[in-house]
């Protein structure tokens, strides 16, 4: 039932951790997901926090999903909007956006927790190029028994779709079991996978390791359950017929694009961000990595 198991990459920030799922050389994608970071749980010192200072994206969407705290975003759109647990931000990139994300002032005071998501999906064919978008969703449906609670995300599953905007067949969720609880993972994606986040669960009685990637076999209906409690989240959508390339921020199906997209963020002929116009990330020199959280 477990097709194959991503162990990410663990990057020790001081303050937290980041552990980054995809891409990785074993697996490039799920479904539109191409790019799956989970961050902490971590609390700060008084006065610091987050601070990923203005950086440009294309033809990917981002979202963002916390548990814990609160991150301000702001973008080239004029967008500002403070993301809290429950609250869904979805910014799709398209032709080029910049944003950047930092722990709100009020956070910093009593030194900010952070535990979460952050996720791409990669657009699909003949829609990478479409104009950049925000939007974020508090709506989101809730199903849930005695002894489990899930909220869609996106998509449609167990019967309910959440209202985010979706540009390709797409599904997440977080699951939360208490102890005993269970859920049937539905089997209609072409390709899903889940990250157990904390806690113990498994999948038809096969264990989950901790931060892990579990992609699951295509087709099958399982059933998610833990004994003591969990926090798992769900992900996956349709499999993409052509590959994506990932190159620091910037993922598209055409490499040349992307090298516009360099040079274009090297002369600085990407909209600013209001309200955070003194600071960016400058186009990494070599190899880079995909954005940090410094």
């Amino acid at each position: 039932m477990i097709e194959q198991v991503v162990t990410p990459v663990t990057h020790d920030l001081g303050d937290f951790t980041v552990r980054r799922a995809l891409p990785a050389k074993a697996r490039s994608m799920v479904g539109p997901f191409v790019f799956v970071d989970e961050f902490g749980p971590a609390q700060l010192d008084i006065g610091g926090g987050m601070d990923v200072r203005p950086h440009p994206h294309i033809n990917l969407s981002t979202v963002t999903w916390l548990f814990q705290g609160a991150i301000d975003h702001r973008d080239s759109l004029g967008t500002f909007s403070t993301i809290r647990p429950g609250q869904v931000n979805l910014m799709t990139a398209g032709r080029g956006i910049v944003h950047s994300e930092r722990s709100p002032a009020e956070e910093r005071k009593g030194g900010p927790s952070l535990y979460g998501m952050q996720t791409w999906l990669a657009l699909p064919d003949g829609r990478e190029e479409i104009d950049p978008a925000f939007e974020a969703i508090t709506d989101l449906p809730v199903v849930e028994d005695g002894c489990t609670k899930a909220i869609v995300v996106m998509g449609e599953l167990w019967g309910r779709r959440a209202a985010t905007t979706t540009h390709a067949e797409t599904i997440y969720a977080e699951i939360v079991l208490g102890p005993g609880g269970s859920i049937p993972l539905e089997a209609e994606a072409d390709e899903r996978a889940v990250m157990l986040v904390g806690g113990e669960a498994r999948v038809d009685g096969q264990p989950l390791d901790l931060f892990a990637l579990t992609v699951l076999k295509p087709g099958a209906t399982m059933t998610l359950a833990s004994e003591d409690g969990a926090r798992v989240m769900l992900l996956g959508g349709e499999a993409f017929p052509t590959r994506r390339h990932v190159w620091w921020n910037f993922v598209s199906s055409d490499r040349e694009r992307i090298q516009q997209a360099k040079e274009d963020w090297r002369a600085g002929r990407f909209a600013k961000v209001p309200g955070d116009e003194e600071e960016f990330i400058p186009l990494p020199e070599g190899a880079p990595k995909t954005v940090s959280y410094p």
